[in-house]
């Protein structure tokens, strides 16, 4: 027998089924109630969010602490994972390089840097302990309606999209970390978000052959360890009204027999309400393996977690699952496990490892990739560059949209009047949070009308979906000034405003994106991304503006 094979025939049970959980906690330190899950519900590992995250030496520290309780109970080693993919959908947002988000990354162009990007983030999430990243998105994003992948797709090309998706599940799996493509078969073109509700999509499979499924073949080819299904209904994939998540035909029937993927499937939260609220979190566990799932992913609440590990445990003692299909599962868990050197002992984190966290060089790469992703749309009335003139800046500041802005933390309102202000342009500078527009609309409208205001510029997020900020862009642009609209998230927004004349995708709001979009706008870096999404028939998808 095989090392590997040894380890399984020494499993009970539920040590077993305990491998194919990852659970989510409270708290940046690990807690009794943890040690104790680890020690009695032998979990196959923990996912981490912004509730987890303080600083880079406690995040290290923590993961050391889990993978100790781990051995201490006895344990194999765990999953410690992440949803960091850069841009807006990121955990830990301080004291690392963090990156841009992959349609900024799309929208500079160079899948060379898309791979730079991954190498960097493998490295520092490495060195942090943390082992598995949820990431890349595979989805290819050609709904201006969807509410929940946008910017956290590569584009609307399902070459893109692959091109992009295979350069970063490489980069972070030669830095020593398992990526994920997600969400199979393809979250790109819903329009409800599968936190709060069950979405379908109605394509035929002719059409997913050339446009869904070409980035997760790709990721296929190019060995990706993990593959995370969505909660998404597909009628053409699954004659009962189920999700991925629980459908065989999907996960069994077209990912492991059809597309011949050997790696993890792994399934999204299983909290979400696509599922909790139609089928169960507890119930839904025992679907998910039937269907094919490996590793079932639990988020929050210890009572669903404690429930699932019970309830596979009964639907094996009862036959409703065999044993066999628990051990095909843990087999491929513990070879990727191994694969990833989770077996090789040692500490989660040595001092050389932190030194490199957040490094100068780490950070010049990010700042690179920002500054050559800001796209001009179009500057018809020639706003740009910005004239050392007084100027009203309004930025709409970023706020919890859906579950995935999670890592959207209070740490103070970062606003794109400040860091013009701070490349000496005179602003008057306005964050408004995105509840509050329609508030603030009739003062800001009139700060802008003010004789000494000489030009306004403001920074829509997501505007698509908030007729308040639409109203005021229209508003701004009928005092007819010189008007330059940027957008902090979803390009998008423009289409809402057609009329605007000065329009620019920044595609996020984090600190390094408003600096590189003041830089722009200042003419102290030249304009050089291209859209990777088209805003209607005049702006094509690799659109970049050309003045006249």
């Amino acid at each position: 027998m095989t090392q590997l094979e040894d380890r399984i025939a020494s499993m009970d049970l539920r040590q077993k089924i305990g491998q194919m959980l990852l659970c989510g906690f409270e708290g940046t330190e690990i807690t009794e109630e943890m040690s104790r899950l680890i020690e009695e519900y032998p979990i196959g590992g923990v996912i981490y969010f912004a509730r987890n995250v303080h600083s880079v030496r406690q995040i290290g520290k923590l993961s050391s602490d889990l993978q100790s309780a781990a051995k201490a109970a006895g344990q194999l080693p765990l999953w410690i994972s992440i949803d960091q993919e850069g841009g807006m959908v990121a955990r830990i947002t301080e004291g690392i390089a963090l990156m841009p988000g992959a349609m900024a990354v799309a929208a500079a162009g160079s899948v060379q840097d898309a791979y730079e990007s991954a190498w960097i983030s493998g490295r520092e999430l490495r060195a942090l302990g943390i082992n598995l990243n949820f990431a890349p998105v595979l989805d290819v994003n050609n709904n201006p309606q969807n509410p929940v992948i946008g910017v956290r797709s590569y584009g609307e090309s399902p070459k893109q999209a692959a091109d992009f998706g295979s350069a970063v599940i490489r980069g972070l799996q030669n830095a020593g970390v398992a990526a994920t493509a997600k969400h199979f078969p393809g979250h790109g073109d819903t329009d409800v978000d599968s936190h709060l509700d069950l979405p379908t999509i109605s394509h035929d499979r002719e059409r997913m052959e050339q446009i869904e499924l070409v980035p997760f073949k790709r990721a296929i080819e190019e060995g990706v360890d993990a593959i995370m299904s969505a909660h998404i209904y597909f009628p053409a994939l699954e004659q009962e009204k189920l999700p991925v998540t629980l459908s065989r035909s999907v996960l069994t029937g077209l990912l492991r027999e059809e597309l011949g993927y050997e790696g993890i499937i792994t399934t999204d939260c299983m909290e979400m309400n696509a599922i909790a609220e139609h089928y169960g979190t507890v119930e839904a566990a025992v679907m998910a393996v039937e269907a094919g799932a490996d590793m079932v992913l639990i988020s929050h609440r210890r009572d669903r977690q404690q429930g699932a590990f019970e309830a596979l445990e009964q639907a094996v003692r009862e036959g409703r699952i065999s044993e066999e299909r628990i051990d095909a599962s843990v087999r491929r868990l513990l070879h990727y496990k191994e694969n990833r050197g989770l077996f090789a002992g040692g500490p989660a984190e040595t001092e050389q490892a932190l030194r490199e966290v957040g490094s100068e060089s780490h950070r010049k790469v990010a700042q690179r990739i920002s500054e050559r992703s800001i796209t001009l749309v179009k500057d018809e009335g020639g706003v740009l560059p910005l004239r050392l003139a007084p100027t009203l800046a309004i930025t709409i500041a970023a706020e919890v949209a859906t579950l995935v802005d999670e890592t959207l933390k209070p740490d103070g309102v970062r606003s794109l009047g400040a860091s013009l202000a701070a490349l000496g342009l005179e602003a008057v500078d306005y964050a408004v949070p995105a509840s509050q527009v329609s508030a603030c609309a009739e003062e800001l409208l009139q700060k802008a009308a003010a004789p000494e205001v000489e030009q306004i510029v403001i920074a829509t997020y997501n505007a698509r979906f908030s007729p308040e900020q639409i109203a005021l862009v229209q508003g701004l642009h009928k005092l007819n000034k010189p008007l330059a609209v940027v957008s902090l998230r979803s390009p998008y927004d423009l289409l809402s405003f057609p009329e605007i004349g000065t329009y620019i995708a920044a595609y996020e709001s984090r600190p390094l994106a408003l600096e590189s979009t003041a830089k722009a706008l200042l003419g102290k870096i030249p304009f050089t991304g291209s859209l990777p999404v088209s805003l209607g028939e005049a702006y094509p998808a690799g659109w970049m503006w050309n003045k006249p």
